[in-house]
């Protein structure tokens, strides 16, 4: 009697276990690894609040950013420092605009920079990889040299080259960044189409008739979304760092709008007569931001890696 109760409670036990494993998925895992992540969540949070900061803090902001205080034009070593009094929370760059304002703007195009970039790289590399590994033979072989090709020329080169020719707008900054960084992605892409054309679940659609251009939407496509997830999440620092490096040299976003790098530019000009303010806060969020983006996508490399399935 005790040994059938004892089979039983192991049945029981089994039946619980077997519920638990089929229960479990690659997203479900991964969400528990990252949340483990103690430096990817706190990428997290920290990117949240900047999101929030450009979001809610012009609600608090008493200047425009084109706005010029004309009572510290001449004075902003002494004048334009930051205070609560006179509204300047950052305080004011050399033209007496409020650094607060400015900061709020240069973080808000410098993150959609990188984020809408990195959304064209995504979209074009992901398709024209998978078209190349799934089509394969001598399309793949011509559009995987093209490739070579492309990556053979200083994208930073091409991408000034765009801003000279077509003006340096955001709009092409946006297109531009995007469209000479999506190689490395097309290559990504591309392998790992190569390792999973040949399942069974692809060769079930090409049995049951299915074209050629479903099947990459539908079926490759989506079986590489975590991959695409992660290294997206590694360029839109990337993307960040190109924009700001470009509005460095004055190629970028031009007045009245600004960026991170057009801010610290025009910090670093005026360094030398201790306006520490006016190149301390726009390189705080840059930096914080940075390293929030590198932990965050460091987190979902480690979270969905099957090997620690």
């Amino acid at each position: 009697m005790i040994v059938n109760q004892k089979k039983m409670q192991d049945l029981a036990d089994n039946m619980l276990n077997a519920e638990e494993v089929q229960g479990r998925s690659l997203w479900a895992d991964a969400a528990g690894r990252f949340m483990h992540n103690k430096a990817a969540v706190g990428g997290v949070i920290t990117l949240l609040l900047i999101v929030i900061f450009t979001l809610v803090g012009p609600a608090f902001a008493q200047w425009s950013n084109e706005e010029i205080d004309w009572t510290v034009i001449g004075q902003v070593k002494t004048l334009g420092a930051p205070s609560i009094e006179n509204g300047h929370y950052f305080g004011t760059d050399d033209l007496g605009r409020d650094l607060y304002s400015r900061v709020i703007q240069g973080t808000t195009i410098s993150l959609m920079v990188g984020i809408i970039g990195s959304l064209v790289a995504v979209i074009v590399g992901t398709l024209y990889g998978a078209i190349a590994g799934y089509v394969g033979g001598r399309v793949d072989n011509v559009m995987m040299r093209l490739v070579d090709i492309f990556m053979s020329i200083p994208y930073m080169f091409v991408l000034i080259l765009l801003l000279v020719i077509f003006g340096r707008s955001i709009n092409m900054l946006f297109v531009g960044i995007g469209l000479v960084s999506w190689f490395d992605m097309s290559r990504i892409v591309r392998g790992q189409t190569l390792s999973i054309k040949n399942k069974e679940f692809i060769e079930a659609a090409i049995a049951a008739g299915v074209s050629n251009f479903t099947i990459i939407m539908r079926h490759i496509v989506p079986n590489l979304i975590g991959i695409v997830i992660v290294y997206a999440s590694l360029l839109v620092p990337g993307f960040i760092l190109t924009e700001s490096f470009i509005s460095f040299l004055g190629l970028g976003v031009q007045e009245p709008l600004t960026s991170w790098g057009a801010l610290i530019s025009e910090g670093a000009k005026t360094l030398q007569y201790g306006t520490l303010w006016q190149i301390g806060f726009p390189l705080f969020f840059f930096v914080i931001t940075l390293f929030s983006m590198f932990f965050i996508g460091d987190g979902l490399r480690d979270a969905l890696d099957p090997k620690d399935r």
